[in-house]
Parts: structure tokens; C-alpha cells; sequence
């Protein structure tokens, strides 16, 4: 089931989470990776991606910082990923239609939220547009670099080029984000996919034998052709309309008045 964690891991991402909780106030802490992308290994870390809020006063001082934290830990036998950035990078790179900041709020699944976190997403849904076209692609082309490195056999890689050309695809096509790519592969002609799920829940490393590599190799373009056409067709604006960007200011300056103090 997608998401699911055990036991053991949810405890380990709630230690994480409560000791960066202590250093930052979190909008949204997302599960992402495998996880959400619906391929998860029993050796699968845990990707925890995050949006905080800065206090106010901190964002308007002399020497006001938006640096990212990361944190990359094995606890008692799980690794974790944690990353969080703040919420003004995150909202200006939502509206030139950077994915990984889109799935923190529309498409990951979150592991806690705060209550402000329902009033953003209509926002965010407003504010979508082809601009997230170029994000997908660039990013499938980078994992499909990583394929080729791997010799054609990492069933990983192929999946996450998979993964993000579709996700990209569907958001286009349709204003929803959805991660899960297992949900997608037979609504977009990629049903044998399902193989290659497969063969990755045996592990991270786990590697595609040599008939799937080699089938894998002449289809995987066609993934590429449909986020392009879903570009081509795309229900979403070429961008953010001013309306939508002038609701979604509006709402995190009324978030930076009730934070100023942290």
C-alpha cells in the first residue's frame, strides 16, 4: 500500500521530526520517494520533505536567510532524509511550476500539517500552469542519464523516469498531482510497467534482468512524448494568472503578520 510505514520506521521519522520540530515550525512534512512514488523497498530510506515557516521578525532583519536545512541520518537501522526549505523560496518556486515543491503541498503524503496548511492548497491548485512542464522533463532526462549510467539495469532509475514524466503528465492533463506511479502506468499505455515495480520492491539496488532492460530501452522515449503532448493539451494555463498569484501573496502575508514573532 502506498505509504505504508511500519512500526518501527513511523517511530523513527517521529524522532526526527520532533527534534527539527524544536528548531523550525513546519508547514507541511511530506513522505516522499519510493513511499509516495509507490515502489517502496524494505531497504527504502525514509524521504521527508518539508516546508517551514520563518519567524517574521528573523526574515526582516539585517541579514534575513532562507537557507535550506538537510539532515541524512541512519536511526537505530532506518535511514532518513530530512530536508526542509522556507516557505517564500518554496511559494516562488510553485509558481514557475517546480514539482518537488508542488508534490510538498498537492501530491506527497503528509505526515503532519498545520491547520494553515487546507487554506494554501486551493491557492496552490489556482496558481498551476505548463510552467511545470520544463520541471518534469528536465528532471526525467537527468534520472534517465542515471539509467544509462547504471548500464540500463537499475530498475529504480527507469521507474523514477517512469514516475516523473507521468506524474508531470497527469498534472498537466488534469490539475491533480499524483506521485503514485503505480496508479498512472495503465491509464497513460504503461501497463507492463508493472513488472518493473515489481522487480524494484525486492530492493534499492535490485536490478533489471537482461530481456526487461532491453524492452525498457525502446520504450522509455514514449514516456517522454506523452508529457509532451499532455503539454500540448494541457487543461493549465501557460501561466499563473495574476489573480491567483495576488490570492496567494495575500494569503502568506497574512500568514507573516500572525508569524512575526515566531
Amino acid at each position: 500500500m502506498k505509504g505504508t510505514l511500519t512500526e518501527h520506521q513511523r517511530a523513527m521519522a517521529d524522532r526526527v521530526l520532533d527534534e527539527e520540530s524544536r528548531h523550525r515550525s513546519h508547514l507541511v512534512v511530506s513522505l516522499s520517494g519510493a513511499h509516495a512514488y509507490g515502489f517502496p523497498s524494505p531497504d527504502s530510506d525514509l524521504d521527508l520533505k518539508s516546508i517551514h515557516v520563518a519567524p517574521t521578525a528573523a526574515l526582516l532583519a539585517l541579514q534575513p536567510t532562507h537557507v535550506p536545512t538537510e539532515r541524512l541520518e541512519v536511526v537505530e537501522g532506518v535511514e532518513v532524509d530530512y530536508s526542509s526549505n522556507e516557505l517564500l523560496p518554496v511559494l516562488q518556486g510553485i509558481l514557475q511550476g517546480n514539482g518537488n515543491y508542488l508534490e510538498r503541498v498537492l501530491g506527497a503524503i503528509p505526515l503532519r500539517e498545520s491547520p494553515e496548511l487546507a487554506s494554501l492548497r486551493p491557492l496552490v491548485r489556482a496558481v498551476l500552469s505548463r510552467r511545470m512542464n520544463r520541471h518534469y522533463n528536465g528532471f526525467a532526462m537527468g534520472q534517465l542519464r542515471e539509467w544509462e549510467k547504471s548500464g540500463f539495469r537499475s530498475a529504480k532509475r527507469l521507474l523514477y523516469v517512469l514516475r516523473t514524466t507521468l506524474t508531470g503528465a497527469h498534472a498537466l492533463r488534469t490539475g491533480v498531482v499524483e506521485t503514485d506511479v503505480t496508479e498512472l502506468l495503465a491509464l497513460y499505455g504503461f501497463a507492463d510497467a508493472h513488472a518493473l515495480v515489481e522487480q524494484k520492491l525486492r530492493g534499492e539496488k535490485s536490478e533489471l534482468p537482461e530481456d526487461l532492460s532491453a524492452k525498457w530501452r525502446g520504450e522509455v522515449a514514449r514516456s517522454f512524448e506523452v508529457l509532451e503532448a499532455a503539454r500540448a493539451d494541457s487543461v493549465l494555463p501557460e501561466a499563473p494568472t495574476a489573480e491567483a498569484v495576488a490570492a496567494l501573496e495575500a494569503w502568506m502575508l497574512d500568514l507573516r503578520r500572525r508569524c512575526f514573532g515566531g
